[in-house]
């Protein structure tokens, strides 16, 4: 079952950039290599078939919302498999621009997405210090957006930076990088 959930906490900018050295290795690199492209893609078209991003993607109640996400929000949560794993999953959708009313995102969600920003907890081994997490943030397109030095957000991203997607969310309450609830144990 599909849950709704309000945000309850401001995040951090998301993969700003990046100051760690470059991998040598495709498994290594923390985000926007050739491997962790290739599963966006895959967890991208596993959404798309679960209703929870693309065209006919399911409703739910927009609310306000705050950098780095968007001015309005949807959040849903629940177990999906991708590429033979079945795992968590949180998508949050993102509205915008600034001062987007409900109303007007409810009434054309297509002209005021800015991106679709999902967490995907991966089998056990894939990153242990951040609970398997793969993070990625798309374009309505199913694109991988970028950060300002055009690495692509999907994989680990920003891990071992002071700002970005990881950072922000290994200071959620409960330990589970998840603002909302404790929903992973």
């Amino acid at each position: 079952m599909i849950q709704t959930l309000r945000t309850t906490a401001t995040a951090a900018a998301v993969a700003l950039a990046f100051g760690a050295g470059a991998a040598t290795a495709a498994d290594d690199t923390p985000f926007g290599g050739p491997e962790s492209q290739e599963y966006a893609a895959t967890l991208w078209q596993a959404l798309t078939e679960e209703r929870l991003a693309g065209d006919n993607a399911i409703d739910g109640v927009p609310y306000r919302g705050t950098e780095p996400h968007g001015a309005m929000l949807e959040t849903f949560f629940t177990t999906m498999t991708v590429d033979g794993h079945t795992g968590m999953v949180a998508v949050k959708r993102n509205y915008g621009p600034a001062g987007v009313e409900q109303s007007a995102v409810q009434g054309n969600r297509a002209e005021h997405l800015g991106a679709v920003t999902v967490m995907f907890q991966r089998e056990d081994g894939y990153d242990p210090d951040n609970m398997n997490w793969f993070w990625a943030k798309y374009l309505p397109d199913g694109s991988l957006d970028t950060n300002p030095a055009g690495m692509q957000l999907a994989g680990r991203v920003a891990k071992g930076a002071d700002q970005g997607c990881i950072a922000c969310h290994s200071a959620a309450p409960g330990g589970d990088y998840l603002y909302v609830t404790d929903f992973v144990r």
